[in-house]
């Protein structure tokens, strides 16, 4: 499992745009400044965004690192583009399929 397990800081958003899932994406990454920044979108392909209702879950290793994200997330895309579904603080990331 490697360092996913510190990627417990979860968000799931929902989006209907898959053009503003791949900015997330993009964002989630600049967003965790340490440690393997492409393991906070693992999981978020089409094709697991299209299984999970249009939604994709980040893991970031701390709040503030989620915290961030969803600041920059504010700035840069339209409001009504996105949604926060959920957010949970032990839900550790898992190795791409």
């Amino acid at each position: 499992m490697g360092d996913h397990y510190k990627y417990k800081y979860s968000i799931t958003m929902q989006s209907d745009d898959l053009a503003v899932v791949h900015c997330l994406r993009s964002l989630s990454q600049f967003s965790q400044k340490t440690g393997n920044n492409r393991i906070t979108w693992g999981n978020t392909k089409e094709s697991d965004w299209k299984r999970d209702g249009k939604k994709v879950t980040f893991r970031f290793t701390t709040p503030e690192y989620r915290k961030f994200f969803i600041s920059e997330a504010e700035r840069l895309l339209p409001s009504d583009s996105w949604t926060i579904s959920a957010q949970n603080e032990n839900d550790p990331a898992k190795p791409a399929k």
